[in-house]
Protein backbone atom coordinates (compact mmCIF):
# COMPACT_ATOMS: atom_id res chain seq x y z
CA UNK A 1 0.00 0.00 0.00
CA UNK A 2 1.37 3.42 -0.31
CA UNK A 3 2.27 6.22 1.62
CA UNK A 4 -0.14 8.45 1.95
CA UNK A 5 1.25 12.13 1.52
CA UNK A 6 0.95 13.67 5.22
CA UNK A 7 0.74 17.05 6.76
CA UNK A 8 1.23 18.51 10.11
CA UNK A 9 -2.62 18.55 10.58
CA UNK A 10 -3.37 15.24 9.54
CA UNK A 11 -0.99 13.81 11.83
CA UNK A 12 -1.45 15.64 14.57
CA UNK A 13 -5.36 14.45 13.85
CA UNK A 14 -4.02 10.91 13.96
CA UNK A 15 -2.24 11.67 17.05
CA UNK A 16 -5.88 13.24 18.72
CA UNK A 17 -7.70 10.14 17.35
CA UNK A 18 -6.89 7.36 14.88
CA UNK A 19 -10.52 7.35 13.85
CA UNK A 20 -11.13 10.99 13.35
CA UNK A 21 -8.24 10.50 10.70
CA UNK A 22 -9.90 7.58 9.25
CA UNK A 23 -13.32 9.82 8.55
CA UNK A 24 -10.86 12.24 7.35
CA UNK A 25 -8.76 11.12 5.43
CA UNK A 26 -9.38 7.45 4.27
CA UNK A 27 -12.98 7.67 3.91
CA UNK A 28 -13.25 11.41 3.31
CA UNK A 29 -16.01 12.70 5.31
CA UNK A 30 -16.54 15.99 4.24
CA UNK A 31 -15.78 18.48 7.54
CA UNK A 32 -17.73 21.35 8.37
CA UNK A 33 -16.78 24.78 8.21
CA UNK A 34 -16.76 26.85 11.32
CA UNK A 35 -16.06 30.70 11.96
CA UNK A 36 -12.58 29.93 13.90
CA UNK A 37 -11.12 28.45 10.48
CA UNK A 38 -13.35 31.11 8.35
CA UNK A 39 -11.90 34.12 10.48
CA UNK A 40 -8.59 32.62 10.53
CA UNK A 41 -8.14 32.35 6.71
CA UNK A 42 -9.06 36.05 6.22
CA UNK A 43 -6.44 37.47 9.17
CA UNK A 44 -3.99 34.77 7.08
CA UNK A 45 -5.17 36.72 3.79
CA UNK A 46 -5.07 40.23 5.48
CA UNK A 47 -1.61 39.49 6.24
CA UNK A 48 -0.23 37.97 3.10
CA UNK A 49 -1.81 41.23 0.96
CA UNK A 50 -0.24 43.37 3.35
CA UNK A 51 3.23 42.90 1.91
CA UNK A 52 2.24 43.93 -1.63
CA UNK A 53 1.24 47.28 -0.66
CA UNK A 54 3.03 50.62 -2.29
CA UNK A 55 4.75 52.02 0.55
CA UNK A 56 6.27 54.99 -1.54
CA UNK A 57 4.31 57.79 -0.10
CA UNK A 58 5.01 56.72 3.55
CA UNK A 59 7.45 58.40 5.96
CA UNK A 60 9.04 58.18 9.30
CA UNK A 61 6.27 60.46 10.84
CA UNK A 62 3.44 58.58 8.81
CA UNK A 63 3.75 55.11 9.02
CA UNK A 64 2.69 53.96 11.81
CA UNK A 65 -0.78 55.52 10.66
CA UNK A 66 -0.22 54.12 7.58
CA UNK A 67 0.38 50.77 8.67
CA UNK A 68 -2.72 50.73 11.05
CA UNK A 69 -4.92 52.21 8.23
CA UNK A 70 -3.92 49.55 5.95
CA UNK A 71 -4.44 46.56 7.94
CA UNK A 72 -8.14 47.90 8.68
CA UNK A 73 -8.79 48.17 4.72
CA UNK A 74 -7.13 45.03 3.63
CA UNK A 75 -9.25 43.45 6.63
CA UNK A 76 -12.70 44.84 5.64
CA UNK A 77 -12.39 44.10 2.24
CA UNK A 78 -11.15 40.05 2.91
CA UNK A 79 -14.02 40.32 5.56
CA UNK A 80 -16.28 40.93 2.92
CA UNK A 81 -14.70 38.59 0.06
CA UNK A 82 -15.75 35.90 2.46
CA UNK A 83 -19.11 37.45 2.96
CA UNK A 84 -20.81 34.18 1.25
CA UNK A 85 -18.73 31.56 3.66
CA UNK A 86 -19.75 33.81 6.32
CA UNK A 87 -23.27 33.48 5.73
CA UNK A 88 -23.25 29.57 5.35
CA UNK A 89 -22.31 29.71 9.28
CA UNK A 90 -25.53 31.22 9.78
CA UNK A 91 -24.23 33.11 12.68
CA UNK A 92 -26.47 36.12 14.90
CA UNK A 93 -26.24 39.91 13.94
CA UNK A 94 -24.26 39.72 17.17
CA UNK A 95 -21.80 36.80 16.74
CA UNK A 96 -20.89 37.86 13.35
CA UNK A 97 -20.01 41.64 14.99
CA UNK A 98 -18.31 39.55 17.91
CA UNK A 99 -16.23 37.92 15.35
CA UNK A 100 -15.70 41.05 13.38
CA UNK A 101 -14.67 43.17 16.06
CA UNK A 102 -12.50 40.40 17.67
CA UNK A 103 -10.43 39.78 14.48
CA UNK A 104 -10.10 43.29 14.05
CA UNK A 105 -8.20 43.54 17.17
CA UNK A 106 -6.00 40.58 16.58
CA UNK A 107 -4.64 42.35 13.46
CA UNK A 108 -4.59 45.94 14.60
CA UNK A 109 -2.17 43.76 17.80
CA UNK A 110 -0.43 42.36 14.52
CA UNK A 111 -0.01 45.59 12.99
CA UNK A 112 1.66 47.73 16.39
CA UNK A 113 4.17 44.62 16.51
CA UNK A 114 5.05 45.06 12.67
CA UNK A 115 5.40 49.07 13.59
CA UNK A 116 8.11 48.28 16.26
CA UNK A 117 9.84 45.91 13.71
CA UNK A 118 10.09 48.84 11.44
CA UNK A 119 10.77 51.70 13.88
CA UNK A 120 13.95 49.58 15.39
CA UNK A 121 15.01 48.55 11.39
CA UNK A 122 15.09 52.06 10.64
CA UNK A 123 16.89 53.46 13.38
CA UNK A 124 19.55 50.93 13.24
CA UNK A 125 20.50 50.45 9.77
CA UNK A 126 19.46 54.35 9.02
CA UNK A 127 17.82 52.86 5.91
CA UNK A 128 14.91 54.34 3.76
CA UNK A 129 11.41 53.47 4.51
CA UNK A 130 10.95 51.46 1.99
CA UNK A 131 13.89 49.69 1.95
CA UNK A 132 13.29 49.16 5.48
CA UNK A 133 9.87 47.74 4.69
CA UNK A 134 11.87 45.51 1.77
CA UNK A 135 13.71 43.88 3.78
CA UNK A 136 11.07 43.24 6.38
CA UNK A 137 9.08 41.36 4.12
CA UNK A 138 8.45 38.19 3.71
CA UNK A 139 8.78 35.05 1.66
CA UNK A 140 4.73 34.22 1.34
CA UNK A 141 2.26 30.84 1.28
CA UNK A 142 4.70 28.46 0.54
CA UNK A 143 4.31 25.02 -0.30
CA UNK A 144 6.83 22.62 0.73
CA UNK A 145 6.51 18.88 -0.16
CA UNK A 146 9.05 15.41 0.61
CA UNK A 147 8.55 12.90 -1.52
CA UNK A 148 11.47 11.57 0.66
CA UNK A 149 9.12 11.59 4.29
CA UNK A 150 5.99 11.92 1.98
CA UNK A 151 4.64 14.47 3.91
CA UNK A 152 4.03 18.87 3.05
CA UNK A 153 3.10 21.45 4.56
CA UNK A 154 2.24 25.55 3.68
CA UNK A 155 4.75 27.49 5.54
CA UNK A 156 2.86 31.41 6.43
CA UNK A 157 6.25 33.59 6.06
CA UNK A 158 9.65 32.83 5.78
CA UNK A 159 11.62 35.68 6.96
CA UNK A 160 15.07 36.21 6.30
CA UNK A 161 16.75 38.61 8.50
CA UNK A 162 20.86 38.93 8.45
CA UNK A 163 21.93 35.57 8.97
CA UNK A 164 19.14 34.07 10.13
CA UNK A 165 16.27 32.18 8.76
CA UNK A 166 12.89 32.48 10.20
CA UNK A 167 9.91 30.33 9.84
CA UNK A 168 6.36 32.12 11.35
CA UNK A 169 3.02 30.89 11.72
CA UNK A 170 0.09 32.86 12.40
CA UNK A 171 -2.57 31.80 14.90
CA UNK A 172 -5.75 33.12 16.33
CA UNK A 173 -6.78 30.61 18.89
CA UNK A 174 -7.20 32.18 22.46
CA UNK A 175 -3.60 30.17 23.76
CA UNK A 176 -0.44 31.55 24.09
CA UNK A 177 1.83 28.39 24.34
CA UNK A 178 3.44 25.98 21.94
CA UNK A 179 1.80 22.68 22.64
CA UNK A 180 3.20 19.22 21.45
CA UNK A 181 0.87 19.60 18.29
CA UNK A 182 2.44 23.34 17.71
CA UNK A 183 5.79 22.33 18.53
CA UNK A 184 5.38 18.97 16.16
CA UNK A 185 3.75 21.12 13.35
CA UNK A 186 6.61 23.64 13.37
CA UNK A 187 9.30 20.63 13.74
CA UNK A 188 7.98 19.38 10.13
CA UNK A 189 8.45 22.88 8.78
CA UNK A 190 11.75 22.90 9.83
CA UNK A 191 12.24 19.30 8.18
CA UNK A 192 11.19 20.34 5.02
CA UNK A 193 13.17 23.73 4.88
CA UNK A 194 16.05 21.61 5.79
CA UNK A 195 15.14 18.64 2.74
CA UNK A 196 14.82 21.87 0.43
CA UNK A 197 17.78 23.81 1.05
CA UNK A 198 20.24 22.09 2.56
CA UNK A 199 20.50 24.13 6.17
CA UNK A 200 18.46 24.34 9.39
CA UNK A 201 16.12 27.52 10.13
CA UNK A 202 17.53 29.18 12.89
CA UNK A 203 13.98 29.68 14.50
CA UNK A 204 10.43 28.99 13.87
CA UNK A 205 7.71 30.10 16.07
CA UNK A 206 4.26 31.24 16.31
CA UNK A 207 2.62 34.25 15.90
CA UNK A 208 -0.24 34.03 18.54
CA UNK A 209 -2.64 36.95 16.93
CA UNK A 210 -3.84 37.93 20.28
CA UNK A 211 -0.97 37.96 22.64
CA UNK A 212 2.83 38.07 20.32
CA UNK A 213 5.55 36.43 18.50
CA UNK A 214 6.67 33.11 20.42
CA UNK A 215 9.90 31.60 19.06
CA UNK A 216 12.16 28.40 19.52
CA UNK A 217 15.53 27.40 18.36
CA UNK A 218 15.66 24.79 15.65
CA UNK A 219 18.02 21.87 16.44
CA UNK A 220 18.53 18.37 15.37
CA UNK A 221 16.56 17.19 18.16
CA UNK A 222 13.46 19.22 16.67
CA UNK A 223 14.52 17.44 13.23
CA UNK A 224 14.51 13.98 14.81
CA UNK A 225 10.65 14.66 16.50
CA UNK A 226 9.70 15.57 13.19
CA UNK A 227 11.23 12.18 11.86
CA UNK A 228 9.57 10.10 14.39
CA UNK A 229 6.56 11.07 13.84
CA UNK A 230 6.36 11.16 10.16
CA UNK A 231 7.50 7.45 10.20
CA UNK A 232 5.02 5.94 12.76
CA UNK A 233 2.24 7.85 10.78
CA UNK A 234 3.16 5.66 7.79
CA UNK A 235 4.08 2.87 9.94
CA UNK A 236 0.61 2.46 10.60
CA UNK A 237 -1.35 3.83 7.64
CA UNK A 238 0.78 2.44 4.96
CA UNK A 239 0.04 -1.31 5.92
CA UNK A 240 -4.06 -0.94 6.57
CA UNK A 241 -6.87 0.84 5.72
CA UNK A 242 -9.31 -1.38 8.16
CA UNK A 243 -11.70 1.09 9.93
CA UNK A 244 -10.89 -1.22 13.18
CA UNK A 245 -7.30 -0.32 13.12
CA UNK A 246 -8.33 3.42 13.89
CA UNK A 247 -10.40 3.01 17.35
CA UNK A 248 -11.79 5.83 18.59
CA UNK A 249 -10.10 8.02 21.21
CA UNK A 250 -13.30 9.40 23.63
CA UNK A 251 -12.19 12.55 25.58
CA UNK A 252 -13.83 15.78 25.71
CA UNK A 253 -12.82 16.75 22.09
CA UNK A 254 -15.79 14.39 20.62
CA UNK A 255 -18.57 17.13 22.06
CA UNK A 256 -18.16 20.22 24.27
CA UNK A 257 -20.79 22.85 25.13
CA UNK A 258 -20.38 24.70 22.04
CA UNK A 259 -19.85 22.02 19.48
CA UNK A 260 -18.97 19.00 18.72
CA UNK A 261 -16.21 17.03 16.32
CA UNK A 262 -17.05 17.05 12.20
CA UNK A 263 -17.80 13.35 13.05
CA UNK A 264 -19.71 13.34 15.80
CA UNK A 265 -23.21 11.33 14.88
CA UNK A 266 -20.79 8.97 12.49
CA UNK A 267 -18.67 7.47 14.97
CA UNK A 268 -21.44 7.95 18.11
CA UNK A 269 -18.88 7.85 20.52
CA UNK A 270 -20.93 8.01 23.44
CA UNK A 271 -23.64 5.41 22.06
CA UNK A 272 -27.02 5.70 20.05
CA UNK A 273 -29.09 8.65 20.94
CA UNK A 274 -32.26 8.00 23.05
CA UNK A 275 -34.89 8.84 21.51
Amino acid sequence: MAKRVESPSSINTFKQCKRKYYHQYIEKLPTLPNIHQVRGNIAHSTLEHFYNIEVSDWTKENFSQKVQLTIQQLFLHQWKAYEKKLKDLHLNPDQEKFYFEETMMMLMNWANHFTGELNERLLKNGTSLPEAFMELTPIREQEFSSDNYSVHGFIDAIKHLEDEVHIIDYKTNSSFEIKDSIKLQLAIYSLLYHEKHGKLPSKVGIFFLRHKLKMINVDEDLLNLAKREVELIHAHTSITEDKQDYPRNITPLCKWSTGKCDFYDTCKPHGEKKR
